[in-house]
């Protein structure tokens, strides 16, 4: 009982060959504010060391123990301590954690049997206290000193004062010895923690037979309660509740029982008398833990009449209100099972990862109720939550319960249609190492290989072959049109753009509904090939490409595409790039396509715009002597050339000749030029152009014309009875190679000018040769009838 100067003394022993570990904790209080106090002791000297917070507060005391006890150690815990064990490198620890605040003493003095004592900083103690308290220190005061003090030791009287123990609540000092009822008491706890209610309940009557006056005998009642519980005796629970509350009303366990004699109505359909006993709990202890357990019953009560809305208000109320792990998990379960139950599975995904979170061996203590709510999960496809139940149960079960198996697959088939794809490839994977030929495992690979899509780490090679193979095994099935849609989407990543275009019959062949960006695909892939085209200057490619597909690239590729269309003389396509450009605001980019556009209607006869547009550019160049545009003069006299335009034709030449002056890549249209005087029979254009095409051979060293145009030219000057001009043109054949006939031309034309001139034998000498020179030409017999003559 908590009460002044009053304690409730509990031990815990462990005993083993070397190592006799025991520990006790005392509740008390001290001007109606409560405190406890754990001792600890052994029969070896051991370590304990505070650890504190950034605000010097002790948030955890730890002790380390050389021997470990050979039987596994319950957690202990009451209103200020928590205390947990652990091994480690075969060291024994045990972890004290504080509800509320707490200090580490060592007693290294016995004040029964020390006469001194003074203030001792040890490190290493057989007996050690921690004082549990809330805001102030029961009792003790620590006084700070100066470092360089001296400390004088305490030395108490000659004559020792009495000393007395533990008081009961009349005063009269407390006894304590390793009687039997104290032995009992630990066994019953140990029974009930191992849940062997009926041997617990035969025991605890026989302690309180056997011991009607036991110190015990509150602690005995209110375990009786809690196996009832257990039990679900629920009348004997109710009778043995009232003589508890009736003999012990100011117990701390008073909170505890409260809670369970109102399930206990409750659960025997008795919903008034319970609602009286939680109101009380509720009202007298709305600060303990069993006030928040108090709720979930409540909840349970509502629930069970189908008030399902006011059991969700109670639960939420219970989990947000309590910092117990316990009461959280069990209100978060009744949360999401009763959000299951009305339809809002979504909503109870939160509480069951929290449970799993923390304390997932939770599911597996309502075993039954579990597996309905994760079935009831899958199957309105909540996928998350079910596996993560199926996770929590499968992992805290072994091979000898069926549903091993089944949870194991469930698992990983539920996580597979969720966005955790790698959680999924690891529970099958672990089913088909466990399970190789296991009674789901054709199911699990199908599920493993349709996760491949999601989750590989493979190099492209790798994932690329493994597509192949899917796409094989799984010909016409969902996995094998999923590898080919995902292989070409691969293929486009990696820029293999003419792999994925060669797919397109298979792409073609799936569902549109299921792939809707098949076409999508199919374009990016030929837009790619088109571009690497490009850049390789693969024009049957390209030209291929942009028929097929009716691709249009953005204005970047332009240049290229319109190089390869006039190279495959696709002018259509090359036109559509001029268009697309030849109003363009940038005035460098306007000109560069006004010359395209001129080649393309020169190319497709359109001569009328090749004029207009040349008339545009010449005027947008006319000043730019170095524009990269002059040939549109040229251009412009070869459209008039072709529509018959002579008196254009000269004008243009004038223009060509200013810019380009007499260069050899105009020679044909000077030959024109003159062609034209011939036909024009104008002697002096004839003479001017002739004059100019044999200057342009002579500074090349180039004589093609020859000697068409020296013969042009003489029949010119003959024409002007300029003779001497003519035999001197004709002359100039001397120096040139001619083929027989030309030369007998030659000859013949040279003894005519030669006759013109009255130089009779320098006129037969010329016809002599052209005879000579070729005896069966025309010329020959003109020669030998002049010469006749």
């Amino acid at each position: 009982m908590k009460t002044i100067l009053s304690t409730l003394l509990i031990f815990y022993i462990f005993n083993i060959s070397t190592f006799a570990l025991e520990v006790s904790i005392q509740g008390a209080k001290e001007n109606n504010t409560e405190y406890s106090i754990l001792h600890l002791s052994d029969n070896k000297d051991f370590l304990c060391q505070e650890e504190k917070n950034d605000f010097d507060e002790v948030v955890k005391i730890v002790c380390a123990f050389s021997k470990s006890p050979s039987q596994n150690l319950q957690k202990i815990q009451n209103n200020f301590f928590n205390i947990s064990t652990q091994i480690k490198n075969k060291t024994f620890f045990l972890i004290i954690k504080p509800f509320f605040k707490m200090k580490l003493y060592p007693m290294v003095f016995d004040l029964t049997k020390d006469d001194t004592v003074f203030s001792s900083d040890v490190k290493l103690s057989n007996k050690w206290m921690i004082i549990g308290y809330k805001e102030k220190i029961p009792y003790l005061k620590d006084n700070s000193h100066n470092d360089t003090s001296i400390k004088f030791p305490f030395k108490f009287s000659k004559s020792k004062l009495p000393y007395v123990g533990s008081l009961d609540m009349q005063g009269n000092p407390v006894f304590v010895k390793r009687v039997r009822d104290v032995t009992e008491y630990v066994r019953i706890k140990k029974l009930y923690a191992e849940k062997k209610y009926d041997y617990c309940s035969d025991l605890i009557n026989e302690v309180m037979k056997g011991y009607p006056n036991s110190l015990f005998t509150a602690e005995l009642l209110l375990y009786k309660i809690k196996v009832f519980s257990k039990l679900e005796n629920y009348d004997s629970l109710i009778d043995v509740a009232m003589i508890y509350l009736r003999e012990h009303s100011s117990d701390e366990n008073v909170p505890e029982v409260l809670s369970l004699l109102s399930q206990a109505y409750f659960k025997n359909g008795l919903n008034s008398d319970a609602d009286y006993f939680f109101d009380r709990l509720f009202v007298e202890h709305k600060n303990s833990v069993y006030a928040k357990w108090g709720y979930i019953y409540k909840g349970e009560m509502f629930e069970s009449t189908g008030a399902y809305s006011k059991a969700i208000s109670l639960y939420k109320k219970s989990l947000s209100e309590t910092d117990n792990i316990d009461v959280a998990v069990v209100a978060a379960y009744s949360m999401a099972k009763n959000l299951i139950a009305t339809g809002k599975g979504s909503q109870a995904n939160e509480y069951i990862q929290k449970i799993a979170k923390v304390q997932p061996e939770y599911f597996k203590k309502r075993m039954d109720d579990s597996l309905d709510i994760m079935d009831e999960l899958a199957e309105s496809s909540h996928f998350i939550p079910a596996a993560t139940i199926a996770k929590s149960l499968h992992e805290s079960i072994n091979k000898n319960y069926d549903n091993y198996e089944p949870l194991l697959r469930d698992n990983g088939l539920w996580l597979s249609k969720t966005e955790k794809k790698q959680d999924a490839l690891a529970a099958l994977n672990l089913y088909l190492e466990e399970f190789e030929d296991g009674m789901f495992t054709q199911e699990v690979k199908v599920a493993k290989d349709g996760l491949f899509f999601d989750v590989t780490d493979a190099n492209y090679s790798v994932r690329v072959t493994n597509y192949d193979k899917l796409m094989q095994e799984y010909d016409g099935d969902s996995i094998g049109n999923k590898a080919i849609y995902e292989k070409a989407k691969l293929l486009i990543e990696n820029n293999h753009f003419q792999d994925a275009l060669n797919l397109e019959n298979d792409l073609l062949s799936l569902d549109t509904e299921e792939y809707a960006d098949v076409q999508n695909l199919i374009t990016e892939a030929a837009i790619g090939t088109m571009k690497n085209a490009l850049e390789q200057k693969e024009c049957n490619s390209v030209l291929e490409i942009s028929s097929k597909y009716k691709i249009e690239l953005s204005d970047k590729w332009d240049d290229g595409v319109y190089a390869c269309a006039m190279k495959g003389a696709d002018f259509e396509l090359a036109q559509k790039m001029a268009d697309k450009n030849i109003n363009s605001k940038d005035l460098r980019h306007r000109k560069k396509w006004l010359y395209r556009y001129i080649k393309i209607d020169f190319a497709t006869g359109n001569y009328s715009n090749v004029i207009e547009a040349s008339k545009e550019l010449i005027t947008l160049i006319k000043n730019d002597k170095e524009s990269k545009y002059l040939d549109v003069y040229r251009y412009i006299f070869d459209t008039y050339q072709r529509v018959e335009d002579s008196s254009k034709m000269i004008d243009a030449m004038v223009d060509i000749e200013r810019v380009y002056k007499l260069n050899y890549i105009d020679i044909e249209r000077y030959v024109t030029l003159m062609a034209v005087g011939s036909q024009r029979k104008d002697s002096n254009l004839v003479i001017d152009y002739a004059k100019k095409i044999m200057s342009i051979q002579n500074s090349s060293s180039s004589y093609a014309q020859s000697p068409f145009v020296e013969f042009t030219l003489y029949q010119a000057y003959i024409d002007k009875e300029e003779n001497n001009l003519a035999l001197e043109i004709i002359k100039s054949l001397d120096d040139r190679d001619l083929d027989n006939s030309n030369r007998a031309r030659q000859r013949y034309l040279l003894g005519s000018i030669y006759d013109k001139l009255w130089r009779d034998d320098d006129a037969k000498a010329a016809y002599q040769s052209a005879i000579d020179t070729d005896k069966d030409s025309p010329w020959a017999k003109l020669a030998e009838g002049a010469k006749g003559i």
